[in-house]
């Protein structure tokens, strides 16, 4: 009853979504205890800039394209713009590859990714976090495939499942598919895409069954179009953070930067204008207990 009810309240939300409206930029207001929380020492990608990834792929509410077929909008480029603003920054989004921002973040060409980036222990040498969203994970079916429910690896065996490379959930799928090999099972296949069309176009056609991806982009699928439907979510309860490069000290700003913004109510009126009240953190955390495999 719970998951049913998770689900009536994103449809509605994500029903009531006005893209056109959402292309303004929200207001923000400077915040001087995050600013004064910029390392002196930092030296930012372009001065006065903070330069941040976001994700490529046309995830909505994530990331999409504005009607122009240029600017970037989302949740993750809303909460960019939040970040920059708050620290009196101007903002510079770079779409990117999922598999290219760990190296953009160490090799200096990004002060910040914001790629739906999921804290895990692995990922925690390497970079420093500041949490904004609870990272939840889902599975979605076609709206008209015999498959009710997913809630364990039995209920993949011999599906073909669209995952993205290096995410969590690819992690999570080649650990169930571990487990169904023990239990005498068929293992599942993952496919691999860069794009969503054509994720789309594999659940609609057949060529595979199951998309386990963010649960924010599922269930505005599933709203919005009515082709797809939510039948479980994923296993493993995470946060989406900002990442940055170890120990640079920007990650206090971020995080600095986020709490001004979550008690004057710009955080809120974010998440809300995307349907992701149900992924709110009530404060940003640095580094908080990762996902371990």
């Amino acid at each position: 009853m719970a998951f049913l009810a998770l689900l009536g309240v994103v449809s509605a939300a994500h029903a009531g979504l006005d893209l056109k409206a959402n292309e303004k930029p929200l207001p923000v207001t400077v915040d001087p205890q995050a600013v004064a929380k910029i390392p002196t020492d930092y030296r930012f990608v372009e001065p006065g800039t903070l330069t941040v990834a976001i994700s490529a792929l046309n995830s909505p509410p994530l990331t999409l394209v504005a009607s122009d077929n240029r600017t970037r909008i989302g949740s993750d480029p809303d909460i960019a713009r939040l970040l920059a603003g708050s620290l009196g920054l101007k903002l510079k989004l770079v779409p990117t590859a999922w598999e290219d921002w760990p190296l953009g973040i160490t090799s200096g060409c990004y002060d910040v990714a914001l790629v739906n980036i999921a804290v895990t222990e692995q990922r925690k040498e390497k970079f420093d976090f500041a949490t904004y969203r609870v990272d939840s994970l889902a599975f979605s079916v076609k709206s008209t495939s015999p498959v009710r429910a997913i809630a364990g690896p039995q209920d993949l065996a011999g599906k073909k499942v669209i995952v993205g490379s290096g995410t969590n959930q690819e992690r999570i799928l080649l650990g169930w598919n571990e487990e169904n090999k023990k239990a005498g099972r068929e293992t599942a296949l993952p496919v691999y895409l860069t794009d969503d069309a054509s994720g789309n176009l594999y659940i609609q056609s057949g060529r595979a069954d199951v998309f386990f991806g963010p649960q924010a982009v599922s269930s505005y699928k599933a709203a919005l179009t009515g082709k797809t439907r939510v039948v479980g979510l994923g296993p493993k309860k995470a946060w989406v953070a900002t990442t940055t490069k170890k120990g640079n000290g920007l990650v206090y700003a971020l995080q600095a930067a986020l709490d001004g913004a979550i008690a004057r109510g710009e955080y809120q009126q974010v998440l809300a204008r995307w349907g992701e009240q149900g992924e709110a953190v009530t404060h940003s955390e640095i580094n908080p207990a990762g996902i371990t495999y």
